[in-house]
């Protein structure tokens, strides 16, 4: 495997895969718990690569996927591209803080998303991220369909292995 470029050193936690369980709701659907899947990965490049998909914890029915790259900056910011199987293209920007006891903190927020014809209407996406080397946590916040910024996922993940090319 490649070394990993130093741009990405302050993610460097993030990189393998993590597995947990979550809960959705928001006003337009039905409350539903799921299971994710989410890997990191790198190429040696200024950014690392990202997959993440769920499952109904029921049903094991497929619910969402998202593919994109995660591209720290030199000042501390993030930038993040993400492509959604169901017509959305995000690109989002924050901070990432890294504290002395070497929990991460990441906060992000869309500056633009992109719709196809046929994409749900989706203005605005804020996550906000927190890991240590064994346990992630996320929530995701959305305003979509006519609805304000609100609480629409969260997550517990734990590292389940080390990355693998």
């Amino acid at each position: 495997m490649d070394p990993l470029h130093p741009a990405c050193e302050p993610l460097n936690l993030l990189i393998g895969t993590w597995r947990g369980e979550g809960h959705g709701d928001y006003p337009t659907i039905d409350p539903f718990d799921y299971l994710e899947e989410v890997t990191f990965g790198h190429i040696g490049k200024p950014f690392l690569t990202y997959s993440q998909k769920t499952r109904h914890r029921d049903t094991n029915q497929p619910l969402h996927a998202e593919f994109g790259y995660w591209r720290p900056m030199t000042d501390g910011t993030l930038e993040v591209i993400l492509a959604h199987p169901t017509g959305i293209a995000e690109t989002i920007e924050g901070t990432l803080s890294l504290s002395e006891n070497g929990k991460l903190l990441i906060k992000l927020t869309t500056t633009h998303i992109g719709l196809t014809a046929t994409a749900k209407e989706v203005t605005q996406v804020a996550r906000t991220i927190t890991a240590t080397p064994e346990i992630l946590n996320y929530t995701l916040d959305m305003a979509a369909v006519d609805h304000p910024l609100q609480r629409h996922l969260e997550a517990t993940l734990i590292k389940a292995d080390e990355f693998q090319s």
